[in-house]
């Protein structure tokens, strides 16, 4: 439920306090301008993982486009936000392939629905996407049908095509989705996306590449393999110095919950201190993920009652960046970029 407008008022009225303390700080000690990372791609306005949300992501100026990665059947690497896939593509409506609906563990959950691994390259590309929160997001559901799965490949060229041709240099930020999972059933997806890398000369500690995982045993494997900067994703969760120098082994960045560098419940969004831990502790830190609808906002930011009505997301980037994230996974990179501008203008 949301809070009422006097609440509210109080709540933001402490933001530009926040705001005010990061300004001189910025002009005494200058900051890279933070990373726009487009959550799956402009996700928020088109089906996620489609070419289609890159390119609109990288037309509102993002500085990374982020493809999640699974496998198919034949060792190709696709993406999708998960290997099963009857949420984010029409597969369930194809007759041709209802025989190979089942039902996986996927670490440690019982999921049921129809899995990458279970198709070739050549018969994901006859699927079409859709948009996973048709409810919220009816606007990016007018786009269903039209798209194909990209590959990992695909993903890439279009990073390499659209920094020649803007000027800019377009990153790509890949997730090993369930690597241990694929291991187990003999799928070496570490060792798939280093080859990926090294074919497109991103196997480089200065690519603008970061490759991120859940899961720190198979992140630290692929140290052992790859040149490319690493991104250890955490769930909300304590974070000591103790287990920061651990990770700092074999990732050069964090990518928390936004609940773990934030104070959401209180006013103003004060920091955690977390990301000044990290960053002395050596890492980059990018929180994830801003999105603009009521249902996925901090009570006080949200607009009337509706889920699918955009909030006051901006109180959410400004306090992000006046905390000192190195930048933001967002499904709405032209809010970020709009509100990044603004605050690190020059």
């Amino acid at each position: 439920m949301a809070m009422s407008a006097l609440t509210r008022r109080a709540f933001t009225a402490s933001v530009p306090l926040a705001l005010a303390a990061f300004a001189p700080q910025a002009r005494a000690q200058p900051r890279a301008r933070p990373l726009v990372i487009a959550h799956r791609g402009a996700s928020g306005e088109r089906p996620e993982h489609t070419l289609m949300a890159y390119q609109r992501a990288i037309d509102q100026g993002c500085d990374f486009i982020e493809p999640d990665l699974v496998m198919t059947s034949d060792d190709v690497l696709v993406a999708r936000h998960e290997n099963e896939i009857s949420e984010t593509t029409d597969v369930a409506g194809r007759p041709e392939f209802a025989s190979r609906r089942t039902e996986r563990s996927i670490d440690g959950v019982k999921v049921a629905g129809w899995f990458t691994e279970d198709f070739t390259l050549a018969e994901l590309k006859t699927l079409r996407a859709r948009e996973r929160l048709p409810a919220l997001r009816p606007a990016s559901a007018a786009f269903d049908g039209v798209e194909p799965i990209p590959t990992f490949q695909e993903v890439m060229e279009l990073a390499k095509a659209q920094s020649q041709l803007t000027g800019r240099t377009i990153g790509v930020y890949p997730e090993m989705k369930h690597p241990t999972y694929f291991k187990a059933r003999g799928m070496a997806m570490g060792e798939s996306l280093a080859a990926a890398l090294r074919d497109n000369d991103l196997d480089r500690r200065d690519a603008p590449v970061f490759v991120q995982c859940f899961e720190p045993k198979p992140l630290r494997a692929f140290r052992g393999i790859s040149a490319a900067p690493t991104v250890m994703l955490a769930g909300a969760g304590a974070l000591s110095d103790t287990l920061l120098a651990e990770l700092a082994e074999f990732a050069d960045g964090l990518g928390p919950e936004l609940k773990m560098v934030l104070r959401l419940d209180q006013a103003g969004l004060p920091p955690t201190g977390l990301i000044a831990r990290a960053q002395g502790a050596g890492f980059k830190v990018h929180p994830w993920t801003v999105r603009l609808e009521n249902s996925f906002l901090p009570a006080a930011l949200r607009r009337g009652e509706d889920p699918a009505a955009h909030g006051e997301a901006d109180i959410l980037l400004r306090a992000l960046f006046a905390a000192g994230a190195d930048g933001v996974f967002t499904d709405f990179p032209e809010a970020a970029v709009k509100i990044r501008d603004a605050m690190f203008a020059g």
